[in-house]
């Protein structure tokens, strides 16, 4: 009886003892913290195919890669052999091995054996890798035990290997293999594996030049190991001794410095696996360093590249500045793809796009490109040349100045201000009051970044259009993705697009037609080269040179210039970015061109001189495709004429007999267009003179300068002296006499030139031309102080 008593007390104070150990063991399991390690880590960029782009050293100042999803073969095969062959089959501690250790010790009298498994070893390395001792030896096998309780095994292995010591400041399987090896983990052989599976065990081992025997004698013990279990063959065992140690510390790969930088901003401490396509990436390096030499004898220094693909809006290469040793000094490392640097010309696209798409514009309809003046404005041709009227798609193609601020005028800049808004222009910080009629010339500020997501967007919206049966997108117009995992959040269907298709696609062939650099003269007579639509900008005083071009494949786009703002002579976007733009193209696979997006275009007819819908007066015709919707009136720049049977004069019924008169349609532009307008075409026909005798209401005198006289500002000479007014005079026939006169004074005669120098002071006045036919121009102007 006494017995069983025993018993029983022995079997209660034992549960309550299992038990209170086992509740003991789990509150414990509590002060493990969770996640195990919360130390910083590297910033980490990858390409979309895994190679590496660049790197970042973590806070603690160590290169310590974020874990990758697994662990190398090789690796894992050495590691295992040499630290813990039982890994897979024991609960975190191995008694065999802790026993075995204790009995190396005793009869070595020093610590020569630990007997932690892996699993104790990421305890050890959680805990800061503190002095071993007893005490800390039990602390490690509790851990372990609650470690393999929370993780599983292949976790447990990434731990270790993404946290073990690897000499100097080099943790982690990941950040040794590029720093010793200079490659990914994936592609380590045996002997480099072998290497880092016995490195972390004695880390201050690994100095290149120095104890180099020690460690390649561990290596090949470990590759000896590997021969007898069956896990090389003989050949791969000699193979691998025969290979000699790491030489040196590598530096880590990095051909997307700024695009790293970038990164180590948006995502520090994190593993990246973007969109850059290493080749690409190289490539558009290359470019870069072979125009690098070229512009920078002119002192230029700076370039940026950014490729991005149609019709994903993926970055394919993110080139953000110049780099090399002797160009440091530059503001190398200032990334330009996010600097907003003034536009130049580079939006007049979309003005074109968005009035063709509002009915406003149509291809071949006369733009006026004559000297204008609108407040203190007063904008100028690149080549200070007139042109007199243009069609606007030649003025697009030429990018000509004074045309795109007449179409800015006609369509409003608050409009066109809330347009490239929506077409993703983040850096317009002011109102479009700010900005005025300017914000087509330069006004404003855009980063590359935006600029190339803005073209790539109208390009995605037609390439969409043609391959998905007209669908339109609620958010077409989205920025660039840079991470893989990252898609464009372009919406559902829409009806009511922000722009068409047709629009695009009618920009798109209007910029086909731009005179490329002289390096690619003659491209439109090879069959084989690429339809580039392309847009070039050049901001005011020479400071920033702007390309863009368009395939149905890729957008590639360019700024040059200085970082600090600098001009240079002969900066501008055809000589200095194009080049590098079109050479980048040559590296990218061939893309055939947008499809005509038939089913949004209607077949107009057009007059041929005026571009407008013809009248009853236009004679010339010609069939074309536009956008739907057009609201152009018809064409008034065609007028019946009636001529004296010589036809060498015009007449009316109060002069000559209407029998003997002959009628023709005629193409007349207004005097100031008329000027200039002769001079750059030939065939273009003036008037014949009116009979002697004859009289009628037509139009031959205009100004040309100035084309504002509500409030003129004279400013004062650099001298002090008092400036002076030139106005310009056009007049329809040649050789006559016109007579000027200021508040009833007279002034003088010009011939043929018509230009007059005035000095008026503060206040209103009175211009008065007359010529030697009666016909007769005022105006009255208000001069300002200065």
């Amino acid at each position: 009886m006494v017995k069983i008593l025993k018993n029983r007390r022995f079997w209660k104070w034992g549960s309550i003892g299992f038990l209170s150990i086992l509740v003991l063991f789990l509150l414990g399991g509590l002060f493990i913290p969770s996640p195990l390690f919360t130390t910083s880590y590297s910033t980490v960029v990858e390409s979309s195919n895994g190679d590496l782009l660049g790197a970042r050293i973590s806070d603690d100042e160590q290169w310590r890669f974020p874990a990758n999803d697994s662990i190398p073969y090789k690796y894992e095969v050495c590691v295992l052999q040499f630290e813990d062959k039982h890994f897979y089959h024991h609960p975190g501690v191995n008694l065999a091995s802790i026993v075995r250790a204790m009995v190396q010790n005793i009869k070595a009298r020093e610590v020569v054996s630990g007997g932690s498994t892996i699993t104790m070893q990421v305890s050890r390395l959680a805990r800061g890798n503190r002095k071993r001792s007893l005490k800390n030896k039990l602390i490690e096998v509790f851990w372990a035990l609650h470690i393999e309780l929370r993780y599983s095994k292949a976790e447990i292995l990434k731990l270790y290997a993404s946290h073990a010591p690897f000499g100097g400041n080099v943790v982690g399987i990941e950040a040794a293999s590029w720093r010793y090896f200079a490659r990914d983990s994936e592609q380590l052989s045996w002997a480099e594996s072998a290497t880092l599976a016995v490195l972390p065990n004695a880390p201050s081992l690994i100095y290149p030049g120095r104890l180099d025997d020690k460690l390649k004698q561990k290596r090949d013990r470990l590759l000896e190991k590997l021969l007898e279990v069956g896990k090389i063959d003989s050949m791969t065992f000699e193979l691998a001794i025969s290979e000699s140690l790491p030489e040196k510390v590598n530096a880590l790969p990095n051909p997307a410095y700024h695009f790293t930088e970038m990164m180590n901003e948006e995502r520090k401490g994190q593993r990246t696996r973007s969109t850059i396509n290493s080749v690409i990436q190289n490539r558009a390096k290359q470019v870069v360093r072979k125009h690098q030499r070229r512009l920078k004898a002119n002192y230029i220094n700076n370039m940026a590249v950014l490729v991005a693909e149609i019709p994903s809006k993926k970055v394919l290469a993110y080139v953000g500045n110049t780099f090399s040793i002797d160009s440091l000094d530059h503001g190398n490392f200032v990334d330009v793809i996010q600097s907003p640097r003034s536009t130049g010309s580079i939006l007049k696209p979309f003005l074109y796009c968005k009035m063709m798409d509002d009915g406003m514009l149509l291809p071949g309809m006369l733009v006026p490109d004559i000297p204008i003046r609108f407040g203190g404005f007063t904008p100028m041709n690149f080549d200070r040349q007139y042109n007199g009227a243009v069609p606007a798609e030649e003025a697009l193609a030429r990018s000509l100045n004074i045309p795109a601020v007449h179409l800015l005028r006609e369509f409003g800049v608050a409009p066109f201000y809330s347009f490239l808004k929506q077409t993703g222009m983040s850096t317009l910080y002011q109102s479009s009051d700010y900005y005025g009629l300017s914000l087509i010339l330069g006004g404003a500020e855009v980063k590359l970044w935006d600029l190339a997501g803005m073209y790539a967007s109208l390009a995605t919206i037609l390439d969409t259009y043609n391959n998905q049966d007209g669908l339109y997108l609620s958010m077409p117009f989205t920025p660039l993705i840079w991470h893989e995992n990252e898609n464009a959040e372009q919406g559902s269907e829409l009806k009511q697009p922000v722009v068409r298709s047709a629009s695009i696609y009618s920009t798109f062939k209007a910029l086909l037609e731009v005179t490329r650099p002289e390096t690619e003269s003659g491209w439109e007579r090879f069959a084989h080269s690429k339809r580039i639509a392309w847009k070039t900008g050049t901001s005011f005083g020479f400071r920033d040179a702007w390309a863009v071009g368009i395939t149905s494949k890729y957008v590639v786009a360019v700024w040059c210039g200085n970082a600090d703002g600098e001009g240079r002579a002969g900066l501008t976007g055809v000589s200095a970015a194009a080049p590098v733009m079109f050479d980048v193209f040559s590296t990218l696979p061939d893309a055939s061109w947008f499809e005509t997006p038939v089913d949004e275009m209607d077949s107009i007819e057009v007059c041929s001189e005026s571009g407008f819908l013809p009248g009853e007066n236009c004679e010339n015709r010609k069939t074309i495709l536009v956008p739907q919707g057009n609201k152009i009136g018809v064409c008034r720049r065609h007028q019946r004429i009636h001529l004296n049977a010589e036809q060498t004069h015009r007449v009316n019924a109060n002069c000559y007999p209407v029998s003997k008169m002959v009628h023709k349609n005629w193409f007349v532009l207004p005097p100031s267009m008329e000027y200039y307008y002769k001079r750059e075409n030939v065939l273009y026909a003036t008037l014949p003179p009116l009979m002697p005798g004859c009289t009628e209401n037509q139009q031959q005198l205009d100004f040309i300068y100035p084309r504002e006289w509500n409030r003129i500002f004279i400013p004062v000479e650099l001298d002090g002296t008092k400036g002076k007014l030139i106005v310009e005079l056009a007049h329809r026939l040649t050789n006559v006499d016109v007579y000027w006169y200021l508040d009833d004074d007279f002034l003088g005669i010009t011939k043929n030139i018509h230009q007059f120098e005035l000095r008026p002071e503060p206040g209103w006045h009175t211009l008065s031309v007359s010529d030697n036919l009666g016909n007769i121009l005022t105006k009255r102007f208000l001069v300002v102080n200065p």
